[in-house]
């Protein structure tokens, strides 16, 4: 649906040079044209999908700047002395006056049915307050369009975040109550089921937002946001997890296929060659020069489960055990998420085997989610035309269960709909699909730094990461929890390595990679992939953690975090034509 940013008729389009909010709208076409039709009201709404995430840098990337995953150089955010208030951005209010333009204009038309395009206005309006409000906190709220005589306005102060997302779930609330599209088979409008889904996202960040970042002494509201997410989700109807003939392919089709699965998309963004709209999905997690080369760590991959339901962390020699034998009889989810022994790709259709490459990976986990398994042209051109998940059925039942156990309401009922229905599709067995933990995995503890002790949380967490990796969400979990520390000291480590020499990943009998140190050697394989991990504290360098063996240990630079980073700081332009923004704290 996101392509009607590219058709929309020119004659109804609005023009805005400036990012200022002392812009006013300018028509190029008349408001009876465009206010006057349910056709003119429904293509002047179609331009607010351009809110939207982009699908070039998509939503697969989001998670490159997390605890969860290792990639070349460190992102302003986390880099030293990086982020300041001169390389801030993200001020910018385009995107507000043009539905605030709407609004205005559209609650004035005759048109029967223009509660329905309001709603999907006043939704689209929610999304961008949600990405302001976590990004700078307090924000001005603005829901009309400002003339440019209106200095109490333009040089107003901002606005208190809480009273901002108040306004938000009225927003969503609105449009949940007025859009007429309870859902879409194409997966690619806005629905009723697509503003609660985005309800319960919302709802749960600013809930856990108000638990625990506890200076603004909000945590006796955090509640009534948890029960938001409830109600959210139990409204929404008409989907369930995807299941493929095989359940070792269920999981990686809804994110490699073209026409989106619609049992478990909610929403996605439908690429198409012919208008020349792509992504870059496999050149970024597959080319070693583009992109930032993302690798899953070693203490993410450890979270996922056996098959029988039980934590891969519960074997004595978990912490020593090499590549080919961890990932055996693991959660199905693994394999469909980095390459694994038996992993295939083609090239020109012509079928190869495929173990992590060391020439493009860092820790030797290397995805395959969002990835087509043909090599020409992806990897060497942004030519992915696979549909551009945004929200997901999976996603909603993760919120639900999260929601439930902060609210100290979870049932075994509730468990097995939830985290049971995801790790059974996972093929896990036993009693973790129906039974609520009593006991919390000491290896999910230590990972939180004790913060959270409670195992039902612990589990859901667990369940979070694993399912929805690479789908952007993970820093915003970081952020809302509190737990910032972990972009910083999370450990960038890989597979296991036993001693220095070769390896043969996937057990075929060819040495895949090789680790050494000093000179490198003559290898028994031309093409395999030479390691070096000589001893160097440089940054972009891969060491083992006890010299000549032990965990990959990937070197991106140094990394830093403050908790003034929660907020990113307002830019200093922008303070420079208002002085009653302010600053954020810290900054």
């Amino acid at each position: 649906m996101k392509t009607f940013q590219y058709i929309l008729t020119a004659s109804i389009a609005l023009s805005f040079a400036s990012c200022n909010l002392d812009e006013v709208p300018v028509d190029t076409g008349t408001k009876q044209a465009i206010f006057g039709s349910a056709s003119g009201l429904e293509l002047y709404a179609n331009s607010f999908y351009d809110i939207l995430p982009g699908t070039d840098v998509g939503v697969f990337q989001g998670d490159d700047v997390s605890d969860l995953v290792a990639r070349n150089g460190v992102d302003n955010y986390l880099s030293p002395n990086a982020l300041s208030p001169i390389t801030s951005s993200g001020w910018s209010w385009n995107a507000l006056r043009n539905i605030n333009y709407f609004i205005e204009n559209a609650e004035n038309s005759v048109i029967p049915d223009r509660n329905n395009y309001i709603g999907t206005a006043r939704f689209f309006r929610a999304l961008f307050y949600f990405d302001k409000v976590r990004r700078f906190g307090d924000v001005p709220w603005i829901d009309r369009t400002i003339e440019i005589t209106d200095s109490l306005t333009l040089h107003g102060p901002r606005t208190d975040r809480f009273e901002v997302m108040d306004k938000v779930l009225a927003d969503l609330n609105f449009a949940i109550e007025n859009i007429s599209l309870t859902s879409d088979p194409s997966s690619t409008r806005i629905t009723k089921n697509v503003a609660r889904a985005y309800k319960s996202r919302i709802a749960l960040f600013e809930a856990s937002y108000r638990k625990y970042h506890t200076d603004h002494n909000m945590q006796g509201t955090a509640n009534t946001w948890y029960e938001e997410v409830v109600t959210a989700t139990n409204a929404i109807n008409g989907f369930s997890l995807h299941q493929a003939a095989s359940e070792e392919r269920s999981y990686r089709e809804l994110f490699i296929t073209k026409t989106p699965f619609a049992d478990e998309t909610i929403l996605a963004v439908a690429l198409d060659a012919s208008l020349q709209v792509f992504s870059s999905a496999n050149r970024r997690f597959i080319s070693p020069t583009y992109g930032n080369r993302p690798s899953l760590t070693r203490n993410f991959i450890n979270m996922y489960l056996k098959l029988d339901g039980t934590p891969f962390t519960n074997e004595p020699n978990y912490r020593t055990t090499p590549f080919v034998e961890e990932v055996i009889d693991r959660d199905l989810r693994l394999k469909q998420t980095i390459r694994l022994g038996d992993y295939r790709r083609t090239e020109n259709s012509v079928p190869v085997i495929a173990p992590p490459n060391f020439n493009q990976t860092v820790t030797g986990y290397q995805p395959i989610k969002w990835s087509y398994d043909e090599r020409f042209p992806y990897d060497d051109e942004s030519r992915n035309d696979n549909a551009h998940i945004i929200m997901r059925y999976a996603e909603v039942l993760l919120n639900k269960a999260e929601a439930l156990a902060e609210l100290g309401r979870m049932t075994a009922g509730d468990w097995t709909e939830t985290i049971g229905a995801l790790r059974e599709r996972a093929g896990i067995t036993g009693p973790t699909l129906t039974t609520l933990p009593t006991v919390a995995d000491p290896y999910m503890v230590n990972y939180f730094n004790g913060k959270f002790t409670n195992p039902v949380f612990l589990e859901i967490m667990r369940e979070r990461a694993v399912e929805l990796v690479f789908e952007g969400l993970r820093p915003d979990d970081l952020r809302r929890l509190h737990i910032g520390e972990l972009f910083a000291e999370a450990p960038m480590n890989g597979m296991y390595v036993p001693a220095l020499g070769e390896y043969d990943l996937n057990q075929d009998g060819v040495m895949d990679v090789l680790f050494y140190q000093g000179t490198r050697p003559t290898p028994s394989n031309p093409s395999i992939a030479f390691v070096d991990v000589s001893p160097s504290t440089a940054a972009g360098r891969i060491q083992l953690s006890n010299g000549a063996s032990g965990e990959i240990i990937w070197n991106p630079g140094p990394r830093e975090w403050s908790d003034k980073k929660y907020l990113y700081p307002i830019p200093e332009a922008d303070r420079d034509r208002n002085p009653a923004l302010g600053q954020n704290p810290g900054w």
